[in-house]
């Protein structure tokens, strides 16, 4: 017995959609980490103690340790409120800088009360990028204008230009002007003869993360619920 075209159909598409499921989840999966991986022990070890800098990717120097030390300690004493700082050569973990350091200040503060007045500020030297996040205080201290100009000016101007150092002193004083209620000192700014900066904002990276699961989720109807209308018109017929 010889099957119709539309019966040939519903499978057909079917394995189509699948197929473009798995296309569009290839493309954006994130690799799996090894057991070694940066990230896994900056996770492990927890918060640097008194030097408030863990410098994974290795790109500080001895002075500008000792300098960011000194201006983070001070602000501590003064105002309370307590600045991390991390490098990374690179994320393998994590799609973006933003979800990376979120999961990070989680992790070594894990209740509200304990990183209420915390702040974490992230840099990733291969991408080129960066992230600052903090509790509930620290942010509403900084004011979101000056966390979005920090993560589009500072960090990635200057890591473009491989100077991590001056990113991440720039970024403590643009930070520590805001929380004492100075005049913003200001950022660099991306020169028309350089390439453009690919950072993404936080608000961007969670359109993204958005716009991806309506994709995937119109795939999936598109696998299931269209051969199943098409096949009960066919029985109907």
């Amino acid at each position: 017995m010889r099957s119709s075209p539309d019966s040939r159909a519903v499978p057909a598409l079917q394995a189509a959609a699948a197929f473009a499921i798995a296309g569009a989840l290839q493309i954006s999966a994130v690799p799996v980490l090894p057991a070694n991986a940066n990230e896994f022990s900056v996770l492990a070890n927890g918060p640097p103690t008194e030097s408030h800098l863990v410098d994974d990717a290795g790109v500080v120097s001895r002075v500008n340790k000792s300098d960011i030390k000194n201006l983070l300690t001070d602000l501590e004493e003064r105002k309370g409120f307590h600045i991390d700082i991390v490098t990374l050569r690179k994320l393998t973990s994590k799609a973006d800088a933003f979800e990376f350091a979120d999961q990070l200040l989680e992790k070594w503060y894990p209740t509200v009360e304990v990183g209420n007045n915390k702040g974490l500020v992230l840099l990733v030297t291969t991408q080129k990028e960066g992230a600052v996040t903090g509790g509930p205080e620290f942010t509403k201290a900084i004011g979101d204008q000056i966390l979005e100009a920090v993560v589009s000016e500072n960090l990635p101007v200057l890591a473009t230009d491989e100077k991590y150092n001056e990113a991440l002193y720039s970024t403590c004083n643009r930070l520590i002007a805001a929380i004492d209620g100075l005049p913003d000192p200001g950022g660099p700014k991306f020169q028309e003869n350089k390439r453009e900066s690919n950072f993404k904002t936080k608000k961007e990276t969670e359109e993204k993360r958005g716009q991806f699961t309506t994709v995937v989720v119109g795939l999936l109807v598109i696998a299931f619920v269209v051969p199943m209308l098409q096949y009960f018109a066919y029985v109907r017929k």
